[in-house]
């Protein structure tokens, strides 16, 4: 045999990346690190816990009413391209608009309902499972968005990749806001009105908390948040469902519109006042 060679020169030439391909790089890494002039959620007040519970009981009311009136794979892929849709328009934006961010909010809360249900429903995870499931799902989003930008405040979703992470971040607590209300009701036996009751007085909890006790404010707040998905659904089933099941029997589809209609006008209220806007140099942070 002759000399022999390098183990690396009888490997093929890797291609030099094209220009195509650096460009379509390049043009990703700017649309993930683009920078807002101002923070794209809005400002945490009383409006927006009270407009947050409604659509999560209108979003459990929707899902529900959908799955029962129409094939529930049909009613699933309606409320993802409708969850896509939204949320395409809310990522595009520059600026926060009352609109686009609360139409995605429900359609997160009806999607959420769906993932939630197909778990349990369509493949058999019993609650207690789905419930440690989002949870930890939930867990690991938090870690990973903290590692990769130092903070998990909402006072700082001022890039792409922020607003990335909040929205990864709200559509997971949703999902498992889901599932903790129908352990609660179901697994548990309290019954639908019994677990809002529950959940109203645990939502109570990281407020009582950071204020009296100096609980961090950025842990309070999604406590709450995650809290509130379990306590409009629980409220809304309470509402919706026949009376065997401890309902009130309103009907699901009637429970939609009822919380659809209050959740317009706030709507419509902030994006004329703009009350909820924050303030231009939060999004420095």
């Amino acid at each position: 045999m002759g000399r022999g060679r390098g183990t690396a020169s009888l490997l093929p030439p890797m291609p030099a990346p094209t220009t195509a391909t650096t460009e379509s790089r390049s043009s990703a890494a700017r649309w993930a690190t683009v920078r807002f002039a101002v923070v794209k959620v809005p400002e945490i007040s009383a409006v927006f816990w009270i407009v947050k519970v409604l659509t999560t009981g209108m979003g459990e009311a929707t899902s529900d009413f959908l799955v029962h009136r129409m094939p529930p794979p049909v009613a699933v892929l309606i409320g993802l391209v409708g969850l896509l849709a939204a949320l395409w328009w809310q990522l595009t934006t520059t600026r926060y608009g009352a609109v686009p961010y609360w139409l995605a909010v429900v359609m997160v809360a009806v999607f959420g309902t769906m993932a939630a249900d197909v778990l349990h429903i369509g493949l058999h995870v019993p609650y207690v499972v789905s419930t440690a499931f989002f949870a930890v799902s939930l867990a690991v989003v938090f870690i990973v968005w903290h590692r990769v930008e130092g903070t998990v405040s909402i006072h700082s979703i001022s890039t792409r990749r922020r607003e990335l992470f909040y929205w990864t971040a709200v559509m997971t607590t949703f999902a498992l806001g889901t599932a903790a209300g129908d352990m609660s009701a179901r697994t548990l036996n309290l019954g639908y009105f019994a677990s809002g009751v529950a959940f109203a007085a645990l939502i109570a909890v990281p407020l009582v908390a950071w204020r009296f006790f100096g609980l961090n404010p950025i842990v309070a707040f999604w406590f709450a948040y995650i809290v509130t998905r379990p306590l409009g659904a629980s409220f809304a089933d309470w509402m919706g469902v026949p009376h065997a099941l401890g309902g009130l029997d309103w009907g699901r589809g009637d429970v939609s519109i009822g919380l659809t209609v209050p959740i317009v006008i706030l709507v419509a209220v902030l994006a004329v006042t703009r009350m909820d806007v924050q303030a231009e140099d939060a999004a420095s942070a």
